[in-house]
């Protein structure tokens, strides 16, 4: 059974891929163009995957945070500014603690971009962009637990992010600026040595 599992968290990514085209351009020339940081927003599995874009993106060369969506609506949206862009995640679209921080966000002059598969969510309809991947059924046997959603969009985040940082040419000697500990750093250390 195990392998069962993963073979249909690959199979999304593979079906992911094939129907990746063009849309994603317009996102990437927003990103490329913003004078401020990402902002990536979400709760639960979809908050973690926030998490874990952000410093993704900010080891590329691409500043950028994570602010939980509920803890946004209690303060929290004190730190996000008018010249950042805020990309809210929700599977869905239809996440009330996710989808009540588009309207204050968008009073405060931010951009917003919807990171759903819910293309008529109501995230989706609120936000200025959005970012769709397909909406597929989970791995599990229930199909409830995040798992082939939150995979496809960990993927395409990556994916984002690696080109955003193609774009800036940013290289190793940039990555070790950002990443001097850990096994990673000491390679680089060393490259920088020679």
């Amino acid at each position: 059974m195990l392998k069962e599992f993963m073979i249909r968290e690959r199979d999304a990514i593979t079906q992911m891929i094939e129907e990746t085209d063009g849309q994603y351009d317009v996102i990437l020339d927003l990103f490329a163009s913003c004078k401020g940081k990402l902002v990536f927003m979400g709760v639960g599995k979809s908050g973690h995957i926030g998490k874990k874009l952000a410093a993704t993106f900010a080891s590329l060369g691409i500043p950028s945070f994570f602010v939980h969506s509920t803890e946004a609506m209690h303060g929290d949206l004190g730190m996000i500014e008018s010249k950042d862009i805020a990309i809210l995640i929700s599977n869905s679209g239809n996440t009330q603690e996710v989808v009540q921080d588009v309207a204050p966000l968008k009073r405060n002059g931010v951009t917003t971009v919807a990171f759903t598969s819910g293309k008529e969510s109501k995230l989706a309809k609120a936000c200025d962009y959005a970012i769709f991947y397909p909406k597929l059924a989970e791995a599990d046997n229930l199909n409830l637990a995040p798992t082939v959603s939150s995979t496809l969009t960990l993927v395409l985040g990556d994916a984002l992010a690696c080109e955003l940082s193609a774009r800036k040419n940013f290289n190793r000697t940039d990555f070790y600026a950002f990443h001097p500990n850990g096994a990673l750093g000491e390679m680089l250390k060393k490259e920088e040595d020679k």
